[in-house]
Formats: structure tokens, sequence, C-alpha cells
């Protein structure tokens, strides 16, 4: 007999498949049994993503809000999402609210570096960075930015130690995404399923 859970389990791993479009008849049938769930909305949010389809992302993603306004991970996947329309604004605002339910994680402050980069706030750009690498040092994603924003504002001498940092490092690669598999052990998070 399938229940929500056994559901949950095969859309995530057909969306890490790369397969979202199966996912997502998974995730809507889940939610029959257990509407209110946030992190089956979450799943969904994130299965649509995938699609392209944001608008329907998007309004998963609110519903797990309205749900549990407390899992930072529908407020990342949201200012992702306005990122890539570029709506800055909206992007910022999503960020920093998922800051303020998990201060400590390392891409949703690189985010927000590259949102402040694009403004060209440079100096807060180098602070959201700075931020992510102490967080997770090796970040390569966040040193490349961090790199960046130092010679925009004129300090080369951070910008080629960031760079010979960079050399002896391996970027992940595009498909990866920086989550509870890629990040120390020290930051997993038992509710987090995907970024």
């Amino acid at each position: 007999m399938e229940n929500a859970a056994i559901l949950n389990n095969s859309g995530i791993a057909l969306t890490e498949a790369n397969r979202p479009f199966e996912a997502i008849p998974m995730f809507r049938k889940a939610l029959t049994i257990e509407p209110g769930n946030p992190l089956l909305w979450l799943n969904l949010g994130i299965a649509q993503q995938k699609t392209g389809n944001y608008t329907d992302a998007i309004n998963s993603f609110q519903q797990s809000i309205i749900i549990d306004d407390d899992i930072a991970e529908a407020w990342h996947s949201m200012g992702l999402i306005y990122y890539e329309l570029n709506e800055l604004d909206l992007a910022e605002d999503c960020y920093m609210s998922a800051l303020l339910r998990n201060n400590n994680d390392p891409g949703t402050w690189n985010n927000l570096g590259v949102i402040n980069f694009n403004k060209n706030n440079y100096e807060e750009a180098r602070n959201c960075f700075e931020k992510s690498i102490s967080l997770y040092p090796q970040y390569f994603d966040a040193l490349f930015n961090l790199r960046d924003t130092c010679r925009e504002l004129g300090d080369f001498r951070a910008a080629a130690e960031f760079e010979r940092i960079l050399s002896n490092l391996e970027p992940l690669p595009r498909s990866a995404k920086l989550s509870a598999d890629t990040l120390p052990a020290a930051f997993n998070r038992q509710d987090k399923n995907q970024e």
C-alpha cells in the first residue's frame, strides 16, 4: 500500500534523477494523503522548478510556507526562481527571509552576495561571500565570487589570495548543488531533502 512517505521518497529519487515530470504526480498523490505536509509541497515545488514551471513552483513553495513559515529552503528556492526571472529585489527578499530562518546556509549567503554584486553593492556582496566561506571554506563558487568582488573593489592582494586558493580546488559540477550531500556533516539538516 502506498503512503505519503513512500510516494515522497519516490518523487525525490525521480527529481534527483532529473525526471521531475515523473516526480510531480508522486508528490501530488502524496498530497492527497497528507495535504498539510509542508515538505511535500516543498518537494513538489522543487520538481516543478526543475521543469521550468515557475508559477506552479512558487505557488507550491508559498503553500509550504503557509503551513510552516520556518522552512528556509522554500524561501531560498523562491529566491532562485526570482533571480532567474531577473526580479532581483524579490530574490533578495526571499534570500533574506531564508537567512532569518537558517543563518548558517552558505548557499543562501552566496546567492545573496550574487544579488548584491549584480546591484553593484560590492561591499555588501563581499560581506555575504565572506560569510558563506566562513561557513564552508572550500565553497568554490563563493570563493570565485569573492575573488571577483575583491577585484571590483580594487583589493587585488585579496583577489590574488582567493585565486591561489581556487587553483587548489575543483568546482562542483554544474549539475551538483550545494546541499546536505555536498556539505560537511556539521551542516547537514535532518529535514533537508535537496536545495
